[in-house]
């Protein structure tokens, strides 16, 4: 028997959006470096690190927090670099740099897209439950 695991889309958009505003923030940062020499392109493999902080494993390798009193908040270890890895380049330049600006733009590009899309659901959700909150329409 296959146990669905619970899902909350209020969480489930917050987890994309931290994401999807950590990522424009390395491909940014991968654009203001584009003539750095020896600067080595980053990225992170989206869909991966969010299954990965949605199923609750957490960045740092496994390390949870322990609640040593019922009064504690329950909380995760968070670290800023979820898996960031190395963007293999088509053609590095000669030194050493290998960011490609078409690529961070276009990822740039793509990544806005969805973060705007991810807005939009979460704003709906959130419409929806004020809705059933209030019993009026949204």
């Amino acid at each position: 028997m296959n146990v669905v695991p619970k899902y909350d889309p209020l969480a489930f958009g917050e987890q994309v959006l931290k994401l999807r505003t950590y990522r424009q923030q390395i491909l940014g940062n991968n654009l203001a470096n584009s003539d750095t020499p020896n600067y080595k392109a980053r990225d992170i493999n989206f869909a991966d690190v969010l299954k990965n902080e949605l199923a609750g494993i957490t960045r740092s390798g496994g390390l949870k927090l322990v609640n040593t009193n019922s009064a504690h908040l329950k909380g995760k270890v968070s670290i800023e670099d979820p898996k960031l890895l190395y963007r293999i380049p088509d053609q590095p330049a000669m030194d050493g740099n290998t960011v490609d600006g078409d690529i961070e733009l276009s990822e740039l590009t793509k990544n806005s897209v969805f973060t705007e899309s991810a807005l939009t659901m979460l704003g709906g959700t959130i419409r929806s439950r004020m809705s059933a909150i209030t019993g009026q329409p949204s």
